[in-house]
């Protein structure tokens, strides 16, 4: 029996695993170097509550992603008496036939979620898309709404013909005032550097689709046509203008740790607490991979295939080949960006809709330049089931820093006291309503678009060479995929060894936002 060796047990990488199970007889182990399941699309746990780590919409324009996602979790309350599950997706039904006890247990299941995020700036809310309405003309005042039209004609008429950074990419499609306004502040809060540092190429992959066209013409169709409740495909919506989307009753990583369930119960291996941390190659193929137990032991583990979902900077050093000195280079000058979540328990926001009820949020951008936190979750909205007291408001303060930053140095309750004193500065909550607090750090979440990313093709050129070694993910790939993309590529691996023919070009062309390959078809 061959054995392919999985390095990181996140999406791609469990992917990877039950894809290979379900059509080959290749047998899978999975190394984890951390105790999370589902990579940065785990499932937090604390005092009976779940966190969300960055927020992760079940949605897919890839019918592959869609039905297996809901082969595994079926959507819940379509039963159909048979006990089998029904859903309607691109206006057709279709039965869900699931492999395991999914079906009858009614915690296994993924829920319809309504999508609603807004912009929060100039200490009031906007909606995101902007809604052609007269409260957001009131909102942003007469003179700024005039420079944002004005800005949007002369980037129409006049656009920036060398599109190399995202400031350009953002301006083209927005125009300069609607671009300072509601884009500046946010990402480079995101990514610590000025957008004309950034590649264009990040905006091509999160919000190739998105312009203030896009978002207009949505806002219309939206008002004056009616779609059925039922439909989820949306795949004529581009994907930062979804209404609807799944989530798992109990958050993404309840996804992913059935999936590993699975995984060991077909006779497959997931390895907790094991990092990969040298490849022995030959012959340009990666013959063992060694590894550190949870135990500080190491292990040599033989391999006909290898699939790599470590950072990048960390597969280049752990060839024990004589890796030529400029890819080592580029290597270490790719920048990842890292993240920490705030959870916060609280008895109620200062904050609500414009009933009096409370938010509806499942995130909230905080253009707000007077404070770090950058986006905030409420983890009621994505699942009540994330929540023990529904009384209770759960909510996420996102950071996005590096790991030398003085933020994520800091203790944890200086931390905790850090974020609710700027939640209190611009009217979100109140301090004395908080009963109870969690500080996650998650390293290396964000693969960035600088640094010596502009050489990144040549890296990709070297380990290509190496005819069994797969790269897939989003650090596995350096590329920001969303958890999808990040399937579609371990899917399309796994397609290239069943079928014994080997293009990782069109692993690479796997990309957040391009248009899928079925769309092409």
């Amino acid at each position: 029996m061959k054995t392919a060796v999985i390095i990181g047990a996140g999406p791609a990488g469990l992917t990877a695993a039950l894809e290979l199970q379900r059509r080959s007889d290749v047998h899978p182990i999975v190394l984890e170097a951390t105790q999370r399941i589902g990579g940065i699309s785990c499932t937090i746990r604390h005092n009976g509550n779940r966190m969300d780590i960055g927020g992760h919409r079940f949605f897919s324009k890839a019918d592959r992603v869609m039905e297996w996602w809901t082969d595994l979790l079926p959507i819940a309350s379509t039963e159909n008496g048979s006990g089998e599950h029904t859903i309607r997706y691109q206006n057709r039904e279709r039965v869900v036939s699931t492999e395991t006890d999914a079906a009858t247990d009614p915690d296994l299941v993924m829920l319809v979620r309504p999508r609603k995020s807004r912009i929060y700036f100039l200490r009031s809310f906007f909606d995101y898309p902007l809604a052609l309405n007269a409260q957001t003309l009131r909102q942003l005042g007469l003179w700024r709404t005039v420079k944002i039209g004005i800005g949007y004609l002369r980037a129409k008429l006049f656009p920036r013909r060398n599109e190399k950074t995202l400031e350009d990419f953002l301006i083209n499609r927005f125009g300069n005032e609607l671009y300072l306004t509601f884009f500046k502040s946010y990402t480079e809060k995101v990514w610590g550097v000025p957008c004309n540092q950034i590649s264009a190429e990040w905006g091509a992959q999160r919000i190739k689709g998105l312009s203030l066209r896009t978002a207009v013409a949505h806002f219309l169709k939206k008002t004056f046509s009616r779609k059925r409740s039922g439909d989820i495909s949306q795949k004529s919506t581009e994907t930062s203008l979804i209404e609807k989307f799944l989530y798992p009753k109990y958050g993404p990583g309840q996804l992913w740790e059935y999936v590993a369930d699975l995984v060991t119960k077909k006779g497959g291996e997931v390895r907790m607490g094991w990092r990969a941390i040298k490849l022995h190659v030959e012959n340009d193929r990666v013959v063992s991979v060694v590894a550190r137990d949870p135990y500080g032991a190491t292990h040599t583990i033989p391999a006909d295939y290898v699939f790599s979902t470590m950072p990048v900077r960390e597969l280049i050093h752990s060839l024990d080949v004589e890796v030529p000195t400029g890819i080592k280079d580029i290597a270490d000058g790719l920048i990842y960006r890292d993240f920490i979540t705030v959870g916060l328990l609280v008895d109620r926001l200062a904050v609500t809709e414009p009933d009096g009820g409370p938010l509806k949020d499942t995130w909230i951008y905080i253009q707000e330049p007077d404070v770090l936190v950058g986006r905030l979750q409420i983890f009621n909205n994505w699942s009540p089931y994330m929540v023990a007291d529904p009384t209770k408001v759960w909510i996420g303060l996102e950071y996005f820093c590096y790991e030398t930053d003085q933020l994520w140095n800091m203790p944890d309750d200086e931390i905790v006291r850090f974020a609710i004193a700027e939640v209190e500065k611009i009217g979100i909550l109140g301090g004395n309503h908080v009963r109870d607090s969690v500080v996650v750090r998650v390293p290396k979440t964000y693969p960035a678009y600088f640094g010596t990313y502009d050489r990144f093709d040549e890296i990709v050129r070297y380990i290509d060479r190496f005819e069994n070694l797969f790269l897939v993910g989003r650090n596995g790939m350096h590329k920001y995929n969303n958890q999808d993309h990040s399937m579609l590529t371990a899917m399309t691996a796994v397609d290239q060894i069943v079928a014994g023919q080997i293009d990782k070009t069109v692993l690479w062309e796997i990309n957040t936002e391009q248009e899928y390959h079925e769309e092409k078809k």
